[in-house]
């Protein structure tokens, strides 16, 4: 069998299960736009993040052009494209799935030692992780290992390894929680972001809460606490696992609960102990989101 069927009958194979796939070139990347695509000169595919509106049928736009689509796997553009291939590429994210790339025996270890147990993959220099569920994508958010779900590609290297067969095990929040990229800890009294007045959680803005106005004051000011006990290091992380655990008190609440200014509250508890205000801002808005996907 040659190379070249022998990539398409994979690829052919993963769109059946519902896995968008495309071709990966030499190097191990997707291929270079079509002249009508280049430099994104077409605006940009509708699931990309600056969306347009490009239905361009060749293989451009890397993982956006992940497809599991026969007719367009199958098409002329997309054979042409095959001849040359290296390996299949999909996408995670399209597919339900989160891929923990880890670059090195080191960060295996780490792995083994920290996140729950999943579906396995070798790679050349270490292992992919495979968890069922989806969030941002992010390089090195700890050395040597990347995060690969939206808008991301990944290598299909075979099913895989690890305990058992069956589903691979949900995307947990320690992997969330990896996306929340810290700085080093500025020095002391050095200005990390200028802070305007924010708004505070109360009943006036939770006017849908089915709790108590003490209740949610006295977890907020718990949660406020353990990020601001956090001066040294692992406030962002902290600041995730606040905001994920406060969203979740309020799954059952008709609302409004007024979160966003809680969370307001939290970013500016984790700014103040030295998280770039960006970073606060993503690690709480993630934790919200977790607690409203878990709940789904």
């Amino acid at each position: 069998m040659s190379t070249v069927i022998a990539h398409l009958r994979t690829a052919l194979y993963l769109a059946g299960f519902g896995v968008p796939v495309l071709p990966l070139r030499d190097g191990k990347v997707p291929f270079g736009n079509c002249r009508a695509c280049a430099r994104n000169a077409c605006g940009g595919r509708p699931n990309m993040k600056r969306a347009g509106a490009c239905r361009c049928t060749a293989p451009c736009h890397a993982w956006a052009a992940a497809t599991t689509d026969p007719a367009i796997v199958t098409s002329p553009l997309w054979t042409a494209a095959w001849e040359r291939t290296v390996c299949v590429g999909y996408h995670p994210g399209g597919a339900g799935l989160t891929v923990v790339d880890l670059d090195n025996p080191a960060a295996v270890t780490w792995a083994r030692e920290t996140l729950p147990v999943t579906r396995v993959v070798s790679t050349t220099r270490g292992q992919h992780w495979i968890y069922r569920g989806v969030m941002p994508s992010h390089n090195a958010v700890r050395p040597g290992m990347d995060i690969k779900s939206l808008m991301s590609y990944a290598r299909w290297l075979g099913p895989g390894t690890g305990p058992g067969t069956g589903p691979v095990t949900a995307l947990p929040d320690a992997v969330r929680a990896l996306a929340v990229k810290e700085d080093t800890t500025p020095a002391p009294g050095e200005v990390v972001s200028s802070l305007p007045a924010r708004a505070t959680w109360s009943r006036e803005v939770a006017t849908g809460c089915r709790h108590t106005e003490g209740y949610v004051r006295t977890g907020l000011d718990r949660g406020l606490a353990l990020v601001r006990a956090r001066s040294e290091s692992g406030a962002g992380s902290q600041a995730f696992g606040v905001a994920r655990f406060l969203a979740a008190q309020h799954t059952a609440c008709p609302g409004p609960c007024g979160l966003a200014a809680a969370g307001e509250e939290i970013v500016t508890a984790a700014v103040l102990v030295g998280v770039p205000e960006p970073y606060a801002r993503r690690a709480v808005t993630n934790g919200l989101e977790a607690a409203v996907e878990r709940a789904a």
